[in-house]
């Protein structure tokens, strides 16, 4: 599949985790795929010897299951930067369908400079975190109480780092669109829960949006709000059906300014494509302000530098500072 493509040639493979490591130390390439199930050495262990001893873009190839989506996240945490998943079933045929994906991201991560993670701790472990929370600030006037979050390959690790900086008592509540399969939103909510302070969750039709929660769009569904008299619902739908993305960043930043315009924060954070940048737009037209994640701190600058090329971004941000910049733009 890999080698069908004329940028890209295949220096090795390896039938398990400890073959693997000898071969990237013999041959150092630019990219790594490495699967999860393995005899001898498993993924994860042969990802922790890579980050400590030789550092490079490890893409993961996941089954779509809970316990896969459990392991690619650990993974990701670990320091890989993206997952391809892959239907397990007994048509092997059925591991064609993520061909094209996996050339495009072979093609693009290889590109990027590579950024060892910091990691995070768990919420439990965290009484003397490496950097302060940022705290809510209690001069001016609140203007903005619903964040919108864009974002797609390399997310769940940037995700991760945001919204573990962000204080317990956030007066505004945060929905995310990530792309991921379905089977993976769920233990990604989880997982993020586990190292907030904010309540986090996948977002239920229906349900009353607040502040303090953030709600993760399930996959192969958008997420949009409805501005009642006296609340807002969250709303999860299949439509529209043929939008490129489930979920749809362009679909979340629209719904987001229609519903509440200037009291809406629309975040996009690395990605391929320019998913966001349509619904930002509308969020911008309606007086909702737009933050974007730099390029030298995002695994791939594509969604932001849409906005950011289109002139919608009143703020480029680095990933480590864009707690406290989400926080700073509820006031602003």
């Amino acid at each position: 599949m890999l080698e069908k493509d004329p940028d890209i040639r295949v220096v090795a493979t390896a039938r398990n985790g400890e073959e693997g490591l000898e071969m990237i130390r013999r041959h150092q390439p630019d990219v790594v795929t490495l699967d999860i199930e393995m005899p001898r050495m498993d993924g994860l262990t042969a990802l922790r010897h890579i980050m400590m001893e030789m550092p490079r873009p490890v893409l993961m190839v996941s089954s779509l299951t809970t316990e896969g989506a459990e392991a690619t996240l650990k993974a990701m945490e670990l320091g890989a930067v993206d997952f391809i998943p892959k239907q397990l079933s007994k048509v092997s045929l059925d591991i064609i369908k993520i061909e094209e994906d996996l050339r495009t991201k072979v093609r693009t991560v290889a590109r990027r400079t590579f950024r060892v993670p910091t990691p995070v701790r768990p919420r439990a472990a965290a009484a003397t975190p490496t950097r302060p929370s940022p705290v809510v600030r209690t001069t001016g006037t609140l203007k903005r109480d619903v964040i919108a979050i864009g974002v797609s390959t390399g997310g769940p690790p940037a995700v991760q780092k945001v919204l573990s900086q962000l204080p317990a008592d956030l007066p505004a509540g945060i929905l995310i669109a990530q792309h991921m399969p379905a089977a993976f939103t769920g233990p990604f909510a989880k997982r993020l829960d586990g190292v907030c302070a904010l309540t986090v969750k996948e977002a239920e039709h229906g349900e009353r949006f607040a502040p303090r929660t953030v709600y993760v769009a399930p996959g192969g569904k958008h997420l949009r709000i409805d501005q009642k008299i006296s609340r807002i619902e969250v709303i999860v739908s299949e439509k529209p059906t043929e939008a490129l993305y489930k979920p749809s960043a362009n679909e979340l930043m629209a719904s987001v300014a229609e519903g509440v315009g200037r009291r809406a924060l629309g975040v996009i954070l690395t990605g391929m494509g320019n998913d966001g940048m349509e619904g930002m737009k509308v969020l911008k037209q309606r007086g909702g302000r737009a933050l974007a994640q730099s390029d030298a701190t995002c695994v791939v600058y594509g969604m932001p530098k849409a906005i950011v090329d289109a002139g919608l971004a009143d703020e480029i941000v680095d990933i480590d500072d864009m707690a406290q910049a989400i926080v700073d733009n509820l006031y602003k």
